[in-house]
């Protein structure tokens, strides 16, 4: 089968950085489906890796989690989906990923298509749309909507993959006024379309801009990038016995400042039930389906914004860099596949 994959870390300017193989077909055992792969998308963890992470010698590490695609084989074990159903899901750290014609994925981790959306642009929302709704929902236990008093959600760096579904959460299932925060013209455009109610400027201090607007101390605040550059400000910001959480890997920061308002820490990662096989693992599959249907209900709109192309090692690169440059909004996917040594189309 096609695939892209890398034998050894490093930048993406190396010659081998990313490179089209070709691999064995895998075969499903256990719970396992083993899905032909139709759209994928690009997360910054694939290029955090790709600096980062060396496959075991000898082998080659094919990257990619966001995936979408028709489930062809199945376990002995597996019983949610049959041969034929069109999947989507962002997979497992640990195993080989969607940057392949096909790909093995416990059946726990997956949930239908949404009806409603072509291929690649649901590629675009698994990953994203699983980590939102864990920091929603698992670590800061927000209430749905109706069930809470009013509250205030401040989201560092609204415009990319993640914030872009945090928000529309947030509008859709909670009670929340949502303050977004993005620098450019474009980000804050974007984030004020998919439902934030206000976005203010990261470049700026908090505190004094959300007074502006009237909004009171933040009772939850999700960082999803640079939370060593922020965090002063986000402890500023929040109202005592607030909640932050945060996604990314930030320099070390001093939690002591947090204390005397009495402030809770919480982390997200959306691999962790499948990296530790946790007995809640099956929640992901629960909650692709609900985010299908809110997708088919026409309350969540896919944040897919740049389709590049098939899926090669050229457009993967090109993705890759867009990514390390720190200025996408929403998310880039890729479909289909292309021949090896095909030029993709401009």
């Amino acid at each position: 089968m096609k695939a892209v994959a890398y034998h050894q870390p490093g930048a993406l300017d190396r010659p081998d950085a990313l490179l089209d193989v070709e691999l064995p077909r895998p075969r499903p055992e256990g719970r396992d489906l083993l899905v032909e792969i139709q759209a994928i998308a690009v997360n910054p963890v694939d290029t955090k890796v790709r600096r980062g992470t060396a496959p075991p010698p000898g082998a080659c590490k094919v990257l990619g989690y966001d995936a979408v695609g028709i489930v062809r084989e199945v376990g002995a074990e597996a019983t949610l989906f049959r041969p034929g159903d069109a999947v989507w899901y962002a997979g497992a750290m640990d195993r080989p990923g969607s940057n392949a014609e096909f790909q093995l994925v416990d059946e726990r981790l997956v949930g239908r298509k949404p009806a409603s959306l072509s291929p690649a642009d649901a590629a675009a929302l698994p990953l994203t749309g699983i980590t939102a709704w864990e920091l929603l929902f698992d670590r800061l236990q927000v209430p749905l909507a109706g069930a809470g008093r009013p509250a205030t959600l401040l989201v560092v760096g609204a415009a990319g993959g993640v914030g872009s579904i945090l928000i529309q959460l947030a509008r859709q299932r909670t009670g929340l006024t949502v303050v977004g925060t993005a620098s450019r013209r474009e980000s804050r455009a974007w984030a004020l379309a998919l439902g934030a109610h206000h976005v203010i400027d990261h470049r700026q201090p908090f505190a004094p801009q959300l007074a502006a607007l009237g909004v009171p101390p933040v009772d939850y605040a999700i960082s999803l990038t640079h939370t060593d550059q922020h965090f002063a400000q986000l402890v500023d910001a929040l109202a005592p016995q607030g909640k932050l959480a945060l996604i990314d890997d930030p320099a070390p920061f001093d939690v002591r400042a947090m204390k005397r308002k009495s402030l809770s820490l919480h982390w997200e990662l959306m691999f962790t039930r499948s990296l530790f096989q946790t007995d809640d693992m099956i929640a992901q599959h629960h909650l692709l389906d609900a985010l299908a249907d809110l997708v088919d209900q026409g309350a969540i709109r896919s944040t897919a914004q740049l389709k590049l192309g098939p899926i090669c090692a050229a457009t993967l690169r090109e993705a890759h860099a867009l990514l390390e440059s720190g200025r996408a909004v929403g998310k880039i996917v890729l479909e289909g596949f292309a021949r090896h040594g095909d030029t993709p189309a401009a």
